[in-house]
């Protein structure tokens, strides 16, 4: 199992999209900033096989979430069912926050629905136990006028110091 810095093509493929042309605002918002340098795609090879992704992004809007200097926002972080419970997840997200402190990053976030407390006792296992905000959007996941989706679900800001 190989943990990799992968393209925005790869993401795209992953995410069942076939061009950049034909997907959706959020997968658009990623691809541009994996493009421009502003997030880093990490994921999970099996033998050329994407099983695993997890995303930094380096500076957004709200700098409570990542502010291009001490704090990286990491997010849709995700392992394929049949590869779970193995350590491959634990594996990832401790290179990318090895990478992340490397590069000079002293923080990291990550959001959490507060309605899953599975998610969130996985992240407090990651050490993301301080709490920075309710808020009600991701920052990465956009509308079709490339804004953040604001919805009813209450999201926790997490933080993690590297």
């Amino acid at each position: 199992m190989l943990i990799r810095k992968a393209t925005g093509e790869e993401m795209l493929k992953l995410w069942g999209y076939k061009d950049v042309d034909s997907a959706s605002p959020t997968a658009r918002f990623f691809c541009d900033n994996i493009a421009s340098g502003n997030a880093i795609f990490w994921t999970l090879d099996n033998n050329g096989e994407l099983i695993g992704e997890l995303y930094a992004f380096l500076d957004l809007e709200d700098k409570d979430f990542a502010d291009g200097i001490n704090t990286a926002y990491l997010c849709a972080f995700r392992v394929k069912k049949e590869y779970r419970g193995q350590g491959n997840g634990s594996r990832l997200m401790a290179a990318v926050l090895s990478e992340l402190k490397k590069a000079g990053f002293r923080y990291a976030t990550i959001g959490v629905e507060s309605n899953e407390p599975q998610n969130i006792r996985l992240y407090q296992r990651f050490g993301f136990d301080t709490k920075i905000k309710d808020c009600h959007y991701d920052p990465c996941a956009m509308d079709e006028n490339m804004s953040p989706q604001y919805d009813d679900t209450a999201w926790w800001l997490l933080q993690k110091k590297l």
